[in-house]
């Protein structure tokens, strides 16, 4: 599946508020969805770029020979989750970064859905 098919099929996600598709070695998006005027995708595609950043030099520095699968980042209202793409399988450092309401959000189907979705994309 191409990038906007992706990204509609991330905003078919029950509690979606937005989703971007971020390269996290230039901290910008290749696409965004939904998103609007409380937040603002390109701002916290480059944000949360710094966050993958910092936890890949964590992991260096404890030389664990392990993969980031995703980072869950929960607040009150909302759940932030940033699922990297399998570098191995598609040699590229791009993030799925998923805004979702809490309230209405299942966040263990999010995760399957967003495997999914990693899986059947092609960049």
């Amino acid at each position: 599946m191409n990038i906007d098919t992706a990204l509609k099929e991330a905003m078919s996600i029950s509690g979606a508020v937005g989703v971007a598709l971020v390269d996290y070695e230039s901290g910008m998006s290749l696409g965004t969805a939904g998103g609007g005027d409380w937040l603002n995708l390109e701002i916290a595609a480059a944000g949360n770029t710094e966050v993958v950043r910092s936890k890949l030099r964590v992991m260096s520095a404890l030389t664990l020979n392990d993969s980031i699968e995703d980072i869950l980042i929960t607040l009150h209202r909302q759940y932030h989750m940033i699922r990297l793409l399998d570098a191995v399988k598609s040699r590229t450092s791009l993030f799925l970064y998923l805004v979702l309401e809490r309230e209405v959000a299942n966040l263990a189907l999010a995760r399957h859905y967003l495997k999914r979705i990693e899986a059947d994309l092609q960049v």
